[in-house]
């Protein structure tokens, strides 16, 4: 691949991040800000501070404005990283054309990227945390997610090392249980928090929770087909009209 086309492949990865941002952006105001809200108001039911200054940015811009610049930008971000990572998989994990690389990508992402850190530090609405622990919180998160990412990594380069001598099943297999325990090991050593109050609702907790999960599943679903559609179209111009065109014959 040269440099015209992973350039190409970038710009088109980028505009599929800004896309899907725009999904996960509808998917976090409609489902993800009414439970926002609702922990706010229980915060500031059980807050005997009511003397607070004034906001230096609204509840409002929050959840339009500020939503809107984060959720789109961390898509486009992740877009143009996304497409860099398909341009170095292409032909290195198997015989798969552009839409189906572009969606184990995508699928890769988000499982490493995201439901792993999260099945260990899931994300918490207001009210909920010790304000006097979210910066040992956030540390760890992060470094959950580089652990993930890296032992991702590194489960594909031993599993095409393997696959020779094992097969490609017992390869992949092998390497992906590895993955599996080296995750739970560092679930089982990594400090856990429990700052859940017993007057929040479980409930709201668990719907805050899933919408957390439901956008980061919708940005990166459209990421995959979106940016797949965008793959195929650069690198194979001519696979849709190769069959429709025949020679004439000559007489």
């Amino acid at each position: 691949m040269n440099s015209i086309s992973v350039r190409a492949l970038l710009v088109r990865g980028m505009l599929a991040g800004l896309i899907a941002g725009a999904f996960a952006l509808a998917v976090a105001y409609f489902l993800g800000e009414s439970r926002v809200d609702a922990a706010i108001a229980l915060e500031e039911a059980h807050s005997h501070d009511h003397g607070g200054g004034e906001e230096l940015v609204t509840r409002t811009m929050q959840a339009t404005g500020g939503l809107a610049t984060g959720v789109l930008v961390f898509g486009v971000a992740a877009g143009g990283i996304a497409a860099l990572v398909v341009c170095y998989a292409l032909g290195r994990i198997g015989r798969f054309g552009p839409r189906a690389t572009a969606a184990l990508i995508a699928g890769a992402a988000l499982l490493t990227v995201y439901v792993v850190p999260f099945l260990k530090y899931p994300a918490n609405p207001p009210a909920v945390g010790n304000p006097d622990t979210i910066g040992k919180r956030t540390t760890l998160f992060f470094l959950m997610v580089a652990l993930s990412v890296l032992l991702a990594v590194a489960a594909v380069i031993i599993g095409k090392r393997l696959a020779p001598r094992l097969g490609n099943w017992n390869a992949t297999t092998g390497a992906g249980a590895g993955y599996v325990v080296v995750i739970g090991l560092a679930y089982a050593f990594l400090p856990s928090f429990d700052e859940v109050g017993k007057d929040f609702p479980a409930t709201l907790l668990w719907e805050f929770r899933l919408s957390t999960l439901a956008v980061q599943t919708t940005l990166w679903t459209v990421f995959g087909v979106v940016f797949g559609y965008l793959t195929e179209r650069v690198l194979a111009p001519a696979a849709r009209t190769a069959p429709s065109r025949v020679a004439s014959p000559v007489h």
